[in-house]
């Protein structure tokens, strides 16, 4: 759908801009899965990495280590700079740059060079996930939980299928293989234009059209913010932390 028709549709329904946009939100969804899935690909393909290349556990750690800097240290950095300056295109960007680690994931015959790969897969994923989790609580219409929750429904099934796939398929044809995932790469590049759109358009309605604020945390203090958020991040860097650490360990175990 074009931008011009999007904007016209926003226009002529206030559910587009008031309501709960629950196409976005399953478009929204999808992506996550589609992202999620293809993230989750690189700790499976571990044990074959191992044994191709003789790597040892600190190498793979390493592995790990740059991996996760890049999807997930980053993120509040990409996120930042997304608020300040949003980019609607920035979600197919992002997975551009996926489907760019994925290929030379799949062809890298040098440690460096996986290493990366590894860590341009990881940013794509950076890119992604701020941008992508403002669109669903803009699509939100207020429903905030739910739109949440559909967004990492999307995710976690993605987490739950990767690996599976990279059974059936990295597992049997080897490392070349990985380059077929590029397809889900390129699904998802095109189904995030689709999102891009509306988000554009959603901003161009939000600055012609602002919204009065309630004030409602008004009476909450800075140090009161910031207690939370600081909470925030430790629960869930414990959660990634030991989830991390049994994702690996079962990976070379089983």
């Amino acid at each position: 759908m074009k931008l011009k028709s999007i904007s016209n549709k926003i226009k002529g329904n206030p559910t587009m801009t008031e309501g709960t946009v629950y196409s976005i939100l399953v478009i929204c969804g999808i992506s996550h899965f589609l992202n999620d899935m293809i993230q989750s690909i690189i700790p499976s393909i571990y044990p074959i990495l191992k044994d191709k290349f003789d790597f040892s556990f600190a190498q793979i750690g390493l592995i790990t280590l740059v991996f996760q800097m890049t999807s997930s240290i980053l993120q509040p950095f990409t996120g930042l700079y997304a608020d300040k300056h949003p980019r609607p295109y920035a979600l197919s960007i992002g997975m551009c740059f996926t489907l760019t680690g994925l290929l030379v994931l799949a062809f890298a015959e040098y440690y460096w060079a996986i290493l990366i790969a590894v860590s341009v897969v990881g940013f794509g994923s950076s890119v992604f996930h701020p941008t992508a989790s403002r669109v669903t609580q803009l699509a939100s219409g207020g429903k905030k939980s739910l739109a949440q929750s559909i967004f990492q429904v999307g995710g976690n099934g993605g987490s739950a299928l990767g690996p599976l796939l990279a059974a059936l398929i990295v597992l049997p044809y080897g490392q070349h293989s990985i380059s077929w995932f590029a397809i889900a790469a390129m699904l998802a590049a095109l189904i995030m234009v689709r999102l891009g759109a509306w988000y554009k358009a959603k901003l161009q309605y939000v600055v012609n059209h602002p919204l009065k604020t309630a004030g409602l945390n008004n009476n909450i203090s800075k140090r009161a913010k910031y207690g939370a958020l600081a909470i925030l991040i430790l629960l869930v860097f414990s959660k990634y932390f030991y989830t991390s650490c049994i994702t690996s360990y079962f990976t070379f175990f089983l």
